[in-house]
């Protein structure tokens, strides 16, 4: 802090007598007297100024306050009160707005010396001063003020103006003076200065707060609506939010879920709209007409979409039926060619020889079309039961089929039966988990390496050239699902029994690379089916595809390390199974009988992938139903159905397994009707079709036995 100025009673003195001699030692006292403060706050102590009483004199130049502070003294009365308050009196002064006399008692003003003072300066009431402005005062002019003082009789005091910047940590040192004013006019300088306070109190006005900050949600910073899903609406504690945001907010959040801005616990069920009479709402009524007419622009795409993977499904069959009659037609011109150049004593036995081979023609071509499976052979996998999941070997021409040990005393766990399909026997067992097998399967670089998942929490890579183990990852969790990555057959991919979906690479022989997180329930993942990308126009991306109790999801692989999810829209409840034709670009969706639906259903769904409209709105990946099929009543296992092209080139067979009757049914993908019923002892758990020196077979996997027919 900076010092400060103060009227000394040797001066009020000297200025009432006005002797020669005092006005001498005035004049020899004009250095002032400096009194340093620490900053805190502006007081002088009785203890001071009782230090300092005897060293003062009756001329004394005037004492320096901070010039951020200051207080005004009125000298009022003759001479004789000057002389009073020389000899030690107390002096009466006259304060201005904002200065606070502080006594060091509350009931009895000090005696002697000056008082103790505090100085109260209202921001409103203080004008701002200039940069670097001062106001100098002239000695010519101090001596007129002094001259007109005398001449009237009243001595006048001059007024320390204070200007306290606005805004700084330390305040103007430089103290400023304005000319001395008549002490005739006191009580009228008084008034203006309250009058001039006053005007600037209510010039002053505090600021307003930002139109509309009340107004809009706090999570997305959009204005309420009276109507539709961005709503006003409120929690338990009070604050406001859209109805919307708020419960994709708690949503996310999870079951430890907070408000957004006071984080009190809370819960979608807290969440209540108001109605507010006085709220200033948006008009979103267009905007609703808006969604309303684009959502019926979509069904009418989607129904579109469905009208189109059906036409496209009939028109394969159609080719595919115009390419056999093309086929018999050019049979038929060159068994009629060869007929018109045979002998005429030979015409009878020619004709009769050309009617046989057209007997035969069609007789063929009717075989043709009513082609179907029979049964060729069975063979026993497991005599105490426990097989679960099948999958086939092309490069060493086998069937595996899990199982439990043969021999669990000697060699515990789970493992494989391999069946050759060349001699329709059982060859031999190779042991490869601890527990339950819940997946098989092989990729397509032909290497006889199988991958397998089970219940003990690992993923193993079998080669079964050797029958080994070659590596294995433990996951953690129960393995219900596995495949490979049919773009990158270094990857391969684990469903797992929290839902989610494990990323591993066989380079890698640690751990995973990358986590897939479910984005609706923890359901296991009961299947794990890979789409590779094709030329394709309706969906050339590859992604996987997990399916759970409760729904399935599309993870597309936009790079080798990112994957881009798209929520598929399936029933939420009994699906058991998913199965791909990764040609045609369909999918086979399984749901058990439910209360809607009391029989098994298989939907076959094509997939789909919506354009990009614009660069900020992603393309988008779905399905639609095309054809339904029903089976039994009952369905308590996990069974795998297949969907895969008809061996006779027509279209696309659906195989299920029906636990109602024991059978495996099989449906033309195209029509939809029920073309066989395979008997089983059992009921069927897995069902896979392969092919063997140009020979089609289908195999169908009981708890102990594996039936194999064929296709003719």
């Amino acid at each position: 802090m900076e010092a400060m100025e103060v009227d000394s009673p040797g001066e009020m003195q000297g200025r009432g007598s006005r002797q020669p001699a005092a006005a001498a030692a005035a004049a020899d006292a004009n250095a002032p007297h400096v009194i340093s403060d620490s900053g805190s706050s502006t007081e002088l102590d009785e203890d001071d100024d009782e230090d300092n009483e005897g060293r003062r004199t009756a001329a004394r130049a005037p004492s320096r306050l901070p010039a951020t502070w200051a207080f005004s003294q009125r000298a009022v009365g003759s001479s004789a009160a000057s002389y009073s308050t020389a000899q030690g009196a107390p002096i009466r002064r006259r304060l201005r707005q904002g200065l606070r006399v502080h006594y060091p008692s509350q009931t009895a003003a000090p005696s002697r010396g000056f008082p103790d003072f505090l100085l109260r300066a209202p921001a409103a009431s203080v004008a701002e001063p200039g940069s670097g402005s001062t106001t100098e005062v002239s000695e010519s002019e101090e001596e007129e003020e002094e001259e007109r003082g005398d001449q009237e009789g009243t001595p006048a005091a001059p007024e320390p103006v204070v200007h306290v910047p606005p805004t700084g940590p330390r305040l103007s040192a430089s103290a400023q003076h304005t000319q001395p004013q008549e002490a005739g006019a006191t009580n009228s300088s008084s008034a203006a200065d309250g009058e001039r306070t006053d005007a600037k109190n209510q010039n002053v006005q505090p600021p307003h707060a930002e139109e509309g900050e009340g107004d809009i949600c706090s999570i997305c910073f959009e204005a309420w609506t009276t109507a539709g899903e961005h709503r006003l609406s409120a929690l338990r504690c009070g604050h406001l939010f859209g109805f919307t945001c708020i419960q994709r907010w708690l949503k996310a959040q999870g079951p430890s879920a907070k408000c957004p801005q006071c984080n009190k616990k809370a819960k979608r069920s807290d969440i209540v709209l108001l109605y507010a009479p006085k709220l200033r709402a948006l008009d979103n009524s267009e905007q609703e007409s808006l969604k309303k007419s684009l959502e019926q622009e979509q069904s009418l795409r989607r129904k579109a979409e469905l009208e189109s993977a059906q036409y496209k499904l009939k028109l394969q069959v159609v080719t595919n039926k115009y390419g056999q009659a093309q086929q018999e037609l050019q049979e038929l011109r060159a068994l009629m060619a060869h007929a018109g150049r045979s002998s005429v004593p030979s015409s009878s036995s020619s004709s009769s020889a050309s009617t046989s081979l057209l007997l035969g023609l069609s007789q063929r071509a009717d075989g043709s079309r009513t082609a179907q499976y029979s049964f060729s052979k069975a063979v026993l996998v497991s005599q105490a039961g426990g097989s679960r999941v099948l999958s086939y070997c092309e490069p060493l021409s086998c069937l595996l089929a899990s199982q439990p040990s043969p021999h669990s005393t000697l060699v515990p766990g789970c493992g494989v039966k391999k069946v050759s399909v060349v001699n329709m026997k059982a060859s031999q067992y190779v042991p490869i988990h601890s527990k339950q097998i819940r997946g098989l399967s092989f990729n397509r670089q032909n290497d006889s390496l199988l991958l397998s998942a089970a219940l003990d929490n690992t993923i193993k890579l079998t080669s079964l050239l050797t029958n080994t183990v070659v590596q294995t990852y433990n996951a953690g969790k129960p393995v219900w699902s596995c495949c490979w990555c049919l773009d990158n057959s270094n990857y391969v991919y684990a469903g797992l029994s929290n839902g989610s979906v494990l990323v591993y690479d066989t380079r890698d022989t640690s751990t995973h690379v990358q986590e897939l997180q479910p984005l609706r329930s923890r359901c296991p993942v009961a299947s794990l089916c890979y789409v590779p990308r094709a030329a394709s126009s309706s969906f050339p991306c590859g992604g996987l595809i997990a399916g759970s109790l409760e729904g399935g999801c599309f993870w597309e692989q936009v790079n080798e390390t990112t994957y881009r999810p798209h929520a598929l829209p399936l029933e939420t409840a009994g699906c058991t199974d998913i199965q791909v034709e990764t040609e045609s670009r369909h999918c086979l969706v399984t749901y058990r009988p439910g209360r809607s639906n009391p029989s098994l259903r298989c939907v076959l769904m094509s997939l789909n992938r919506t354009p990009q409209q614009d660069s900020s709105q992603l393309p988008s990946c779905s399905c639609s139903p095309v054809q339904t099929f029903n089976a039994g009543s009952s369905c308590k296992l996990l069974t795998k159905n297949a969907v895969f092209k008809s061996p006779d080139g027509g279209g696309a067979l659906v195989c299920a397994g029906d636990e109602a009757s024991n059978s495996t049914m099989v449906w033309d993908a195209g029509s939809g009707s029920l073309l066989q019923k395979l008997p089983a002892d059992l009921p069927v758990l897995d069902i896979s079709p392969f092919s063997v020196n140009g020979e089609h077979f289908l195999a169908s996997l009981t708890e102990k036995m594996l039936k194999l027919y064929r296709w003719e």
